[in-house]
């Protein structure tokens, strides 16, 4: 009997600001396929990432709960097997489960984040796996196939050490790598690959829905967007000499693009970087449309539920800020998100909700359940899944949104030796976290207040409410919402496959034999 459970399909917009796309008020054409998409099923217009980078966000989306409970919060962590993984559960209630990768730190680095996956295609690499093979001699392809695992343990070298990190970001090194390893993947390969596999897969009579997670890296420096995309955006830039030589410049410091600077940009710099980043937003839109245009003409739309979210966002000098390493300000944390559920009607979904409660939503929707010890708060998936606000009109319990910022070492040790003043100056070394209540928003920094913001009114977070005494109420309540949504805190680089205990689970709820 053929399975008629819904495929699920996630697209992550890696580095994506929401205010860079039309339909939250850009006014630059940068998005009209994933507009049209929101336009015409749900657009959610409060989302918040639960990290403000590729590695805990992306861990947080795939297991469900935050970075101080699954730890995996710097380049050299693992996620542990005590924590089940997304595709793990959903494999083992019997999806297909399939990853389309262009971030080299979810699909190279052996962080955990490819576990559970049957077919994990990796596109960011001087020698992708795509899953029909490369064009090569057989002789070729076999050497290829042989030195793939050797180009992932150098990849992990680098992760791994600060020496090796900060080496590769001299400006000297980074055109090479980053052009000849694919740091950003091929975003038009992967969506074509994608559909090439989508239709195999239905049309070879398979009876498993599918799982399939996609990751596109357009909108992450370095940026090189296509002329044409730039004439649309920024035509006064694309004729500015200056501009491109400062591009080219900052292109090749990949140290800029995540330091915080000792000394600012000048305004039409900073507009150039961001009408370059505009550029590559509009030119991955257009590859995202034709995956949209392929799932609506074959009706894959009719039993498909579909996600397209940002796992984080970036900062362009706002609050003395680059790139998305230290920060919880609105450009990182309040992401773009959108998604198509069969047969619901197109509305806007204003409560504040958390990107992690995908992870509850996609197995609400499976008819799985988590094999977390149901004590721990997660472990609701009925609770925290996201269509308590679609479909039953409620705000979830534990539902508040919480995004914490663990600054990763690495780029500390880059600041070290960069700017080692702007270390101190803006406290670098301490976790910050915020914490969202209506129109409040409150950042802690370790265990200090550092700031209150009502980003309905103030969005750019420009009035600073804590010192405020009316308001010192409304900062202890939210105080007290963090620990419980933190729950037991993980160690970090914690590793290995899934525990026995929870294998046991999985077998007690069905999923294993």
């Amino acid at each position: 009997m053929s399975d008629t459970r819904p495929n699920l399909l996630l697209v992550i917009l890696d580095t994506l600001r929401r205010d860079r796309l039309q339909i939250y008020g850009n006014p630059r054409p940068t998005s009209p396929y994933f507009d049209q998409f929101a336009d015409d099923h749900l657009l959610f217009t409060r989302a918040v990432a639960p990290a403000q980078w590729t590695i805990p966000a992306h861990a947080s989306m795939f297991t469900g709960v935050y970075p101080a409970r699954h730890g995996v919060t710097q380049s050299n962590s693992a996620l542990s097997g005590a924590l089940p993984a997304l595709a793990e559960i959903l494999t083992a209630a019997g999806y297909h489960t399939a990853a389309f990768c262009n971030n080299p730190l979810v699909g190279v680095l052996d962080n955990g984040l490819q576990r559970g996956f049957a077919d994990f295609f990796n596109y960011a690499s001087a020698i992708p796996n795509r899953p029909y093979g490369l064009p090569e001699s057989r002789a070729k392809h076999a050497f290829l196939r042989w030195f793939r695992p050797h180009a992932r343990r150098i990849g992990n070298q680098f992760a791994k050490s600060d020496e090796l990190f900060r080496i590769a970001l001299n400006p000297l090194f980074v055109p090479i790598w980053s052009k000849y390893i694919r740091f950003k993947g091929s975003t038009a390969e992967s969506i074509s690959d994608l559909i090439s596999f989508w239709r195999a897969y239905h049309d070879g009579g398979r009876e498993r829905p599918l799982f399939t997670f996609v990751n596109l890296m357009g909108a992450h420096t370095p940026y090189h967007p296509p002329r044409d995309m730039l004439e649309r955006i920024a035509p006064e830039i694309n004729r500015d000499k200056r501009a491109f030589a400062f591009m080219r410049q900052f292109n090749a410091d990949g140290a800029a693009w995540a330091s915080p600077r000792e000394t600012p940009l000048e305004d039409w710099q900073m507009e150039t970087i961001d009408a370059f980043y505009q550029a590559e937003i509009a030119a991955q839109d257009e590859q995202l449309g034709k995956l949209l245009y392929f799932l609506k003409q074959t009706g894959a739309l009719d039993n498909t539920v579909v996600v397209i979210a940002a796992d984080h966002g970036e900062m362009h000098g706002e609050h003395d800020y680059f790139g998305h390493g230290f920060s919880v300000h609105q450009p990182l944390v309040h992401v773009p998100m959108a998604m198509h559920l069969p047969d619901a009607p197109r509305a806007e979904i204003t409560a504040a909700i958390s990107t992690r409660r995908l992870f509850h939503t996609f197995l609400e929707l499976a008819g799985a359940e988590t094999p977390l010890d149901l004590a721990d708060p997660n472990a609701d998936v009925l609770g925290l899944s996201l269509m308590n606000e679609i479909a039953r009109g409620v705000t979830a319990d534990g539902g508040t949104p919480l995004s914490e910022a663990v600054p990763p070492m690495t780029f500390l040790n880059v600041l070290k030796h960069r700017a080692p003043a702007m270390i101190d100056r803006l406290a670098l070394v301490e976790t910050r976290r915020t914490v969202y209540d209506g129109d409040h928003k409150l950042i802690m920094r370790a265990d200090q207040v550092e700031a209150l913001y009502a980003v309905e009114r103030d969005p750019d977070e420009t009035h600073n409410l804590a010192g405020d005494p009316d308001q010192a109420a409304r900062i202890e309540a939210l105080k007290r919402k963090i620990a419980p949504l933190i729950g037991a805190v993980a160690e970090n680089g914690e590793s290995g496959e899934l525990s026995a205990q929870v294998i046991e689970q999985l077998r007690s709820l069905g999923y294993m034999d």
